[in-house]
């Protein structure tokens, strides 16, 4: 579970809804489209807030940062319908919420799942956008020991779908007992009440049906790199130096596979964005201003 490095909003951000062609989404926004625009979509039980530290140092160097809330996803609305959740229409989603952003060149970030939703919009229709970056997302589905945690997760989705409370507290008992034994080291440090509470406003918020389909997605994905490969984009393939959903040599393959910039970030691992947003903003920056060159 992604968790933001801090819950305030910078000064130079604000929270509203983007109204788009397929319904109101929650977002935040940072920076003038001085440079471009960039438009983070986050993964799998995260929200807009994973991508809080990235706000001002990316409005800083001259884009428009617009960080949202998918369909059912913490803040943004969503029906209780599993088929609502599909890969391709949550696709759907980022090319309406594109289109509601404007003209201009519009960089497409997806972190992890939201890794997967983006390919898809590219997949679907790579015009709108200016680059694709893929954030700790692999080629296909997560590595088996986490589709096995995945589907323990949907499991007891589909059986306390109507009681989120409890299967909340369950979650959270096995985290710890998890970071007991973990050989990874992400997100060790003790949550303070202030991030344990929004960590578990958002889980309760975030409507079942989502995390059930977009779970299957991460269980189930295919390997589309080939088909991604092309499509005439500048990528760039991003993660930390570990990575339990996606081994690092896999991402380094899938760069090799897409003709694709790579960048590794120190003192990181699945989501550096929240980890050492610093260095990873000026690794977007950075390719976003080598992608408009070439």
């Amino acid at each position: 579970m992604s968790k933001p490095p801090r819950l305030t909003l910078p000064s130079v951000a604000r929270a509203y809804r983007l109204s788009t062609a397929r319904g109101a989404f929650a977002v935040h926004e940072a920076g003038q489209p001085v440079r471009g625009t960039a438009l983070l979509v986050p993964g799998y039980t995260g929200s807009k807030e994973d991508f809080v530290g990235l706000l001002a140092p990316l409005a800083g160097a001259g884009y428009r940062v617009v960080a949202v809330d998918g369909r059912g996803q913490y803040e943004s609305p969503g029906p209780r319908d599993e088929a609502a959740y599909g890969l391709e229409e949550l696709a759907r989603d980022v090319l309406a919420q594109a289109a509601a952003l404007g003209g201009g060149p519009l960089h497409l970030v997806g972190h992890s799942l939201g890794g997967l939703i983006a390919r898809a919009a590219v997949l679907r229709d790579a015009a709108p956008f200016a680059s694709l970056t893929l954030m700790s997302s692999g080629p296909a589905a997560i590595t088996e020991v986490q589709q096995a945690r995945t589907k323990l997760l949907v499991a007891g989705l589909e059986a306390l779908r109507d009681d989120m409370p409890a299967l909340w507290a369950a979650m959270r008992a096995q985290e710890t007992q998890d970071a007991e034994d973990a050989e990874h080291t992400e997100n060790t440090v003790p949550d303070g009440p202030a991030m344990t509470e929004f960590l578990r406003e958002r889980w309760l918020a975030t409507v079942p049906e989502q995390l059930i389909t977009t779970g299957r997605v991460l269980i189930g994905e295919p390997d589309r790199v080939a088909e991604l490969a092309r499509v005439p984009l500048p990528k760039l393939v991003l993660s930390g130096k570990v990575d339990y959903a996606w081994p690092v040599p896999l991402m380094d393959d899938m760069a090799v596979r897409l003709s694709a910039t790579r960048v590794v970030v120190e003192d990181a691992e699945h989501s550096p964005n929240a980890e050492n947003p610093q260095v990873t903003a000026g690794a977007l920056a950075a390719f976003w201003e080598t992608a408009l060159q070439g």
